[in-house]
Formats: C-alpha cells, sequence, structure tokens
C-alpha cells in the first residue's frame, strides 16, 4: 500500500491504494472480478480518472522501455510506462521531438494516449492520438491486440481518449517529427486586452509552430483580459544549448499551513508577471526545457497551494463565441473570491481528435488553477461547468474530481460508444460517478 506514490495531482482525497504490476495482471486474467482493475501511469491527472478505489491499480509505470527507435523515420515503440521525458531522451539527438507535448514531460505515454493529452501547437499538429500509429492493449479475457486504424479500429479510436478503460495498454508505436534543433525561438507579445488578443491569435497562429497565451485573470476595468502571448518555433541547427536537461532545481517539501497564493498575492504576481514583458513582441532564444516542460524544474510545486492543494478547471468552446465565453468565466472565479495565476488561453485547430472521448475539439481552450477551499471550489467550478455546456462546450475529465453526470453527457455525447467497449475489467472512480451514473 502507498498514499504518495499512487495519489493523483490534486490530492484532494489522500488514502493508501493498492497496486500490483504489468506482469501480476497478467497471471490473473482470467480470474479477474468486473470493475476491480484499472491502468496507472505517473498520476498527473487532477482528478478521479486515475483512481479505482474499489479496485486494484496496475502500475504501468513498472513496464517502461523504449524497445525500438528508428533514427531515420522517427518511428519509436516504447512501453506504456515510458515517459514522455524518455522519449525526448532518444530522439533528440537524433534531431527529432514529440508532435504533441503538454506542460510535463513526466506523463507517460500510456496516460499520453489515454488521455489524448494536447500541447501548445494544437492548431498545427492536433493531439496526441493524431500521431500514434499503433498500439498492443491487453484485454481481461487474454485476448492481446494490435490496434491501429487498419485493425481493430473501433477499439483504437476508443482507446485513445479513453482514460485506461478499454485495457491495458502495453506499448505505444508513435512517429516524432523532425526540428533542425529541439529548442525554440520565442515571441514575447505583450496584449492589452481582450480585443488585442482575439486581433492576434489568427495570424499567431498561421505564422508559428506554437502558441500559449497568459492572461492576467485578476485584472479588472480598462486592464481586464491584458496578458502576454508566447509563440514559438523550432530554433535552426545552429542553436547550441545542451539538450538533456538536468532533475529540478527547486523542491517544495512541506505545504503551508495557509494558501500563499491568495488573491492579495496573486494581484501583486500577476502585475509583475505582466509588466516584466516589454510592449510589443520580443524575441529570444530559449531552451525547450524551459519552454515546454518549465513545470518539471520545481519539485512538488502542488505544495505552494497550501495543504489543500491546487484545482484546476480546463474546458473548450465554440470560436464564435470565445471573447464573451473567456470573459463570463473569469469574471464568475473572481465573484466566487477564487483567483488564478496559471491562466492559459489556447487557439484549439480544427482537427479532431481520433478518440471516441477526446477532449481537444475546434475553439478555444481556458484553463485556470487554484488553491482549493473545499465546498466554495466546488460551487465554483459547477458554476464554470455551466457556462462552457451552455455554449456547446466542453469540461476536461483530467483536470476534473466532482463533474455531474450531465455535464459529463454534454461534454462527451459518444460515452455510451466507449461503454460498449469498455473491459470489464476496468472502472475508475470517474467513469462510476458519471457514465454509469447515467446508465442507472
Amino acid at each position: 500500500m502507498s498514499i504518495d506514490k499512487f495519489e493523483h495531482w490534486w490530492r484532494t482525497e489522500k488514502r493508501p491504494r493498492g497496486a500490483i504490476s504489468p506482469d501480476d495482471y497478467e497471471d490473473r486474467l482470467g480470474t479477474v472480478a468486473p470493475m476491480a482493475y484499472l491502468p496507472f501511469g505517473n498520476g498527473l491527472s487532477y482528478g478521479d480518472v486515475c483512481h479505482n478505489d474499489r479496485g486494484t491499480l496496475i502500475d504501468s509505470a513498472k513496464h517502461g522501455r523504449i524497445l525500438a527507435f528508428d533514427p531515420g523515420t522517427g518511428v519509436i515503440t516504447c512501453e506504456a510506462g515510458a515517459t514522455l521525458g524518455d522519449i525526448l531522451v532518444k530522439a533528440i539527438p537524433h534531431r527529432f521531438f514529440l508532435p504533441v507535448t503538454p506542460g510535463t514531460g513526466l506523463v507517460t505515454a500510456g496516460g499520453a494516449v489515454a488521455n489524448d493529452i494536447h500541447g501548445r501547437n494544437h492548431h498545427a499538429r492536433g493531439s496526441f492520438g493524431n500521431h500514434v500509429r499503433r498500439l498492443t492493449l491487453l484485454r481481461s479475457d487474454g485476448e492481446r491486440l494490435t490496434c491501429s486504424a487498419e485493425e481493430n479500429a473501433e477499439l483504437f479510436t476508443a482507446t485513445i481518449g479513453g482514460m485506461g478503460l478499454t485495457g491495458l495498454i502495453l506499448d505505444v508505436e508513435l512517429r516524432l517529427m523532425k526540428v533542425p534543433s529541439p529548442h525554440v525561438q520565442q515571441h514575447a507579445i505583450r496584449f492589452e486586452n481582450f480585443a488585442d488578443y482575439f486581433t492576434l491569435i489568427d495570424r499567431v497562429g498561421e505564422e508559428h509552430e506554437y502558441s500559449v497565451a497568459w492572461i492576467d485573470q485578476l485584472a479588472t476595468g480598462r486592464r481586464a483580459g491584458r496578458g502576454v502571448l508566447w509563440a514559438a518555433d523550432h530554433a535552426d541547427a545552429s542553436c547550441e544549448y545542451p539538450d538533456i536537461p538536468k532533475g529540478p532545481k527547486v523542491a517544495f517539501p512541506l505545504s503551508p499551513p495557509f494558501n500563499p497564493l491568495n488573491s492579495v498575492m496573486l494581484k501583486a504576481l500577476n502585475g509583475f508577471r505582466f509588466r516584466r514583458e516589454r510592449p510589443g513582441e520580443t524575441v529570444s532564444t530559449e531552451t525547450w526545457t524551459s519552454y515546454f516542460h518549465a513545470i518539471d524544474r520545481l519539485g512538488a510545486w502542488h505544495r505552494l497551494y497550501g495543504r489543500q492543494g491546487p484545482c484546476q478547471h480546463q474546458s473548450v468552446y465554440p470560436a464564435e463565441n470565445a471573447k464573451q465565453t473567456t470573459i463570463r468565466l473569469l469574471e464568475t472565479a473572481r465573484r466566487h473570491g477564487h483567483a488564478s495565476f496559471l491562466t492559459a488561453l489556447h487557439r484549439f485547430g480544427d482537427a479532431a481528435g481520433r478518440g471516441l472521448l477526446s477532449f481537444p475539439r475546434p475553439g478555444f481552450s481556458l484553463t485556470m488553477d487554484f488553491a482549493n477551499q473545499g465546498e466554495a471550489t466546488v460551487r465554483l467550478l459547477d458554476a464554470l461547468d455551466r457556462i462552457v455546456i451552455e455554449v456547446g462546450g466542453a469540461v476536461n475529465p483530467s483536470k476534473d474530481f466532482r463533474m455531474s453526470p450531465t455535464a459529463f453527457e454534454a461534454s462527451f455525447p459518444s460515452w455510451r460508444k466507449l461503454e460498449a467497449l469498455r473491459d470489464p475489467a476496468m472502472a475508475s472512480d470517474f467513469w462510476r460517478r458519471t457514465a454509469l451514473a447515467l446508465n442507472n
């Protein structure tokens, strides 16, 4: 039994959880009880999609080898427990890079598939599942299936974004992208309001591989909607930064008894963050670790949010009403007395996810993080859900721990197809309180 190893990122319910290795699970095939298991990667989901507290977790991180890599084509095969950082360490010396990477390299390949993660270049490359060539899936009846767009295609699309519910992913074959350098030339563009941002974003998306905006969620009046848009492209081959990152530079060993990231402190920090960027556009060359995975340099950064940890809300909504929806979401958070520091606004592209339950879809995605204030935070998150569903958007399950069944169904109307393909041995706390609640 372990508390820390098998906890999710929010740490909302710390409790001992049992886990077995993939080998032990395979030994039990033929005798597994219904809904008794769930694959577990590195626990970087913010909620309960990675937990099955009525059953046993399968510790996929036990199997994390790189199985094959072709430096000519950039096709790599790895076990499900290999992290994205492991893949980059193998690929970067040959000038290949992940076609999609989130804000951390600690996500496992299996977790990246199961949550169909996205990065700062969704407008250019789509989500992670768009680049998976095939995967091997172990079903509880003992079948070991190769799944791709051509073979077991229905199960393939259900597994991408399927939250680990279709079986145990054993390995993943992924096509990487060729880059002149892993590092990036960054364009930091300061904007004064939402009108400036929405004028900028289409041009920036057409001109650059990557883009993400930070918004000052606490700014009001004439400052409302101010922020910084970070666009980037891979630098040319002459860029000579070291390729392989070192470990975390700063670690937070303890959570303070109070929330240091309160509204007063964050208003000052947000103001400083905005003013440190010069007006207009600033171009600089950044290491890939600082641009893509800066958060990995901070060990246990969630402890900064106090003993109840952080909460995050991520939604996606249609482009036609994006400005008004974004304003409503930010205002609602302020009205509920919650302050967000890592407020990110992404422009998602038109490429549809390959998965039945892929979260990324055309439109805009807003992410806000808050210190967990218990029931007050739950009320806020429910209010944010209602705004998003009202305009035809969706809420991200991997950032959730209390979404209602109604909000889930509105976000993912194809969930019954996944339920029909779910491995009978697999279940999660999230699936029980959303999909299975709708079934009852």
